[in-house]
């Protein structure tokens, strides 16, 4: 529905219930779909996902806690950040 509205991509939530292989699966019958993983995304299956079919993911506390952010700890999430690029090139 989201993609005959418009959409330019489709987040689909929850990836880590569906896993990267669905992104594979449905790719078939819908190859002009973009999807994003959202949900469950983390450093060691993101690559996956983008493997598998996803045009892009979204990582939301794999990357960025609040325990981080109430202490400060802005190198950490840096480095998160910097491993999840490098993990995707």
């Amino acid at each position: 529905r989201a993609w005959m509205s418009g959409a330019d991509i489709v987040k689909v939530f929850p990836a880590s219930v569906l896993g990267s292989g669905f992104f594979k699966d449905i790719r078939g019958p819908f190859p002009d779909i973009k999807l994003m993983p959202t949900g469950g995304v983390t450093v060691e299956n993101a690559r996956s996902f983008m493997e598998k079919g996803a045009c892009a993911v979204a990582i939301g506390t794999a990357l960025v806690n609040k325990k981080d952010i109430a202490e400060g700890r802005w190198e950490e999430i840096t480095r998160r950040a910097q491993t999840i690029v490098n993990c995707l090139k």
